[in-house]
C-alpha cells in the first residue's frame, strides 16, 4: 500500500523514492500515485508551514 499525505490545502502527496549519489535513497513527495512507496521505518512526516509541501524528517 502506497503511502499518501493530505497537506493543510487538501493536496494529496504519494511518497517516492529514487536512487541518490553512493546508493543511498532519496525520498520525495509527489501527486502522482505510479510507483509509490511505504512510509519507511524510522521516519516521520512533518510539512512546510509556507508552502504545505511535505517532507520526512528522521525520528
Amino acid at each position: 500500500m502506497a503511502f499518501s499525505y493530505k497537506n493543510k490545502k487538501g493536496i494529496t502527496y504519494y511518497l517516492h523514492v529514487k536512487e541518490g549519489r553512493g546508493g543511498t535513497p532519496l525520498y520525495y513527495f509527489s501527486r502522482e500515485q505510479n510507483n509509490a512507496i511505504d512510509l519507511p521505518s524510522g521516519y516521520v512526516v512533518k510539512e512546510n508551514k509556507q508552502t504545505g509541501m511535505p517532507y520526512l524528517k528522521r525520528k
